[in-house]
């Protein structure tokens, strides 16, 4: 019987004093930002570890505590034409507060000088403003909110502010999130002082993430019990490639030391043309593929890229839909294009469709939407590739299909629509809640996404898929 993953278990492994607190526990986030602490720990540069908070009152709980909050990534693929396999027992994480539960906790961080960080990763859906939330009702149910009471904390008992760097992937977050936390201190009529405070003792940075973390390898569990030694209920599986692109000052580079430390972070004035590359090349074509894909009963990314068809369809959606429309150079995109794909390819990580899934409807409208219309703009019609996806993610999110995961908003928006097929586009398209606009509003939009759709409901997802790459 293989030994339980704890400090009781590996007396010799370090701790650290908590300097960085992280909103969001998930495997993402422990697998990179975690991941990049312990690699500047290791090398002395940091010498410290993250807290975290759960942003929602679900999702990962008290089992992390079980293991002392000690867990293992394990790093496979090809880097540079070399094989890696590692594994690496992680112990930057100091401990997880449940606001929900522990809100005097949770806000008694404000007390502690030696926390100097804020990071964040609560889906693109959690940098949002939420009329219902107020100071005294914590915890507050948006995780501006409750970042908010945190910082008023902190300015009460006149410390230093932190800097902070949300890790959603959505344009321009840390200046998003710093806009909603300023909103909330007006609302909530927190002073004048304190917004002064706010905007000369933190520094909000925007940034951009890019490592694909598939998780849990549930298939490989046993096996990889029996290489490690221990059980750990909580190891994550991550690919080699990592970039962290951070917009803020020079300073920034020598307190947060993660590029001394050997990893692929850029600190720059202007993160844009590495967002665009990013989130349109390798995030879009993930969210293209995932609805198509388990519409036509693929599992896994690997199964897409290795399936004809599929692999095809990617391959056209990045070339005639997504390149065209990215404003760097032709060589430049195409060369990250096709290093995507070969890490779409992965053969030792499995990347589940599933996972990819969560939140569907806000991750379209921040990496496809923007390409859709200009595509639109720029040819006077819409992509035939991206509105069949757009259509497979209508009908992913059918009340009969299980695999759909979403916000209770969301799912409510959607079931009503499909109350009423004949109508289900039109209330889909017209749903401000939805897409921050009106997009029946878009020229022969709706006209082209009941058509997709209609193909979809006649055909299935890969002879559908076949009839619009071409393959007979």
């Amino acid at each position: 019987m293989v030994k339980t993953l704890s400090r009781a278990n590996y007396p010799d492994l370090p701790s650290y004093p908590e300097r960085m607190i992280q909103f969001g526990e998930g495997n993402f986030m422990r697998a990179f930002v975690e991941w990049q602490l312990q690699q500047m720990n290791k090398q002395g540069l940091f010498n410290g570890s993250a807290v975290l908070i759960k942003p929602r009152n679900r999702g990962l709980g008290p089992q992390l505590d079980d293991q002392d909050y000690l867990y293992t990534v394990l790093i496979n693929g090809i880097m540079q034409q070399q094989l890696v396999n590692d594994r690496e027992i992680i112990t930057s994480v100091s401990r997880l507060i449940n606001p929900y539960t522990q809100y005097d906790d949770f806000l008694q961080l404000a007390e502690n000088d030696e926390l100097e960080f804020i990071t964040s990763n609560t889906t693109e859906a959690g940098i949002a403003y939420d009329p219902e939330d107020r100071l005294d009702n914590g915890p507050q149910k948006s995780f501006p909110g409750k970042l908010t009471a945190l910082l008023y904390r902190r300015f009460e008992l006149g410390k230093k502010g932190f800097t902070i760097i949300p890790c959603e992937l959505i344009d321009r977050n840390g200046e998003k999130l710093k806009e909603i936390v300023c909103r909330y201190g007006q609302e909530w009529n927190l002073g004048e002082a304190f917004l002064n405070w706010l905007d000369e003792d933190n520094l909000f940075c925007c940034s951009l993430v890019d490592r694909i973390v598939p998780g849990y390898p549930h298939d490989k569990a046993a096996e990889l019990e029996q290489e490690l030694g221990y059980e750990d209920k909580y190891m994550v599986m991550a690919e080699p490639f990592l970039l962290w692109i951070i917009e803020g000052p020079e300073w920034l580079k020598e307190r947060l030391p993660l590029a001394k430390a050997g990893l692929n972070v850029r600190v720059t004035q202007d993160m844009t043309p590495y967002r665009e590359r990013k989130v349109h090349l390798l995030n879009g074509p993930h969210t293209a593929m995932v609805p198509l894909g388990l519409l036509a009963g693929l599992e896994t990314v690997e199964e897409v890229m290795t399936d004809p068809s599929f692999s095809r369809f990617v391959n056209l959606l990045i070339e005639n839909e997504l390149i065209p429309m990215l404003d760097l150079t032709s060589e430049e995109l195409r060369s990250y294009a096709s290093a995507v794909q070969e890490r779409f390819r992965n053969p030792f990580i499995r990347h589940e469709l599933t996972s990819i899934f969560l939140n569907s409807f806000s991750k379209f409208k921040t990496r496809l939407l923007p390409v859709m219309q200009k595509y639109y703009q720029e040819k006077g019609q819409w992509p035939e590739l991206i509105m069949l996806s757009f259509a497979a993610l209508l009908l992913s999110y059918r009340g009969d299909r299980l695999l759909r995961q979403d916000s209770p908003e969301v799912l409510a928006i959607v079931d009503e629509a499909w109350r009423d097929r004949d109508t289900v586009v039109q209330s889909i398209l017209s749903s401000n809640n939805l897409w921050g606009e009106d997009l029946t509003q878009l020229p022969r939009l709706e006209e082209s996404l009941e058509e997709s759709l209609r193909q979809l409901e006649a055909m299935g997802s890969r002879v559908a898929l076949e009839h619009r790459i071409g393959v007979k």
